[in-house]
């Protein structure tokens, strides 16, 4: 009786074992299959896409009015600036955070711009009100004023694909060029200023902008 109980017992372990090896064995492969069946998927999904639009389109405001806008100057809260308010000369927007590496960096160059006369109307995106004050306190505040866009819609109406960001608009409210990431002395000499300098000779004479010129200079 002990010798069939022992027989009984014996074969029950075997089979546990079996089985339990049978299972890891599913188990292996399951997590070998696991990634080929990610990578299927992943072809998949792009065969799909293809000859289809992105999901994400840039709006871009080039060649358009800047679009209208009432939001508080970030030096005084309590004043709502508008369109209105923007100058009636040719200048530069640009868009900042205290939060923003690339800022930072820009940050000097526009100081220096802003010694050298050039008006620059600053867009402060999505910061905290003592943030973006103490990072002009800290580096200096190279703006004839700064707009708080604390949404961002207002800098996403403007066409802002990441901060920085600047805009050359004209006397006339007309959004001329766009310079995405930092400004410096490279691309403030090669593109910048020589568009700049266009629309100030037509703002200054009080002629209409030649758009061919303005095509060719403000790429």
């Amino acid at each position: 009786m002990s010798t069939s109980n022992n027989s009984s017992d014996q074969k029950a372990r075997q089979d546990k074992v079996g089985a339990t090896k049978t299972m890891n064995k599913k188990q292996l492969k399951l997590w070998f299959l696991i990634p080929l069946i990610v990578f299927i998927g992943l072809i998949a999904m792009l065969y799909m896409r293809l000859g289809k639009p992105t999901d994400i389109v840039t709006n871009t405001a080039l060649e358009r009015p800047v679009p209208a806008f009432e939001l508080p100057l970030l030096s005084d809260t309590s004043r709502t600036i508008t369109n209105e308010n923007l100058p009636d000369k040719p200048f530069l927007m640009n868009i900042w955070g205290s939060w923003c590496p690339t800022c930072i960096i820009e940050h000097p160059f526009l100081m220096k711009l802003e010694e050298r006369g050039v008006n620059l109307v600053g867009v402060n995106y999505k910061d905290e009100i003592g943030d973006a004050l103490g990072y002009l306190n800290r580096g200096g505040d190279p703006f004839s004023m700064s707009i708080q866009d604390l949404s961002g819609q207002f800098a996403l109406d403007l066409g802002l694909t990441g901060a920085p960001e600047t805009f050359v608009v004209d006397g006339e409210g007309i959004i001329r060029q766009h310079i995405i990431g930092e400004i410096n002395e490279s691309n403030w000499q090669s593109r910048i200023a020589p568009c700049l300098m266009v629309l100030n000779d037509a703002n200054s004479n009080n002629v209409s902008l030649d758009m061919r010129q303005v095509e060719e200079v403000c790429q």
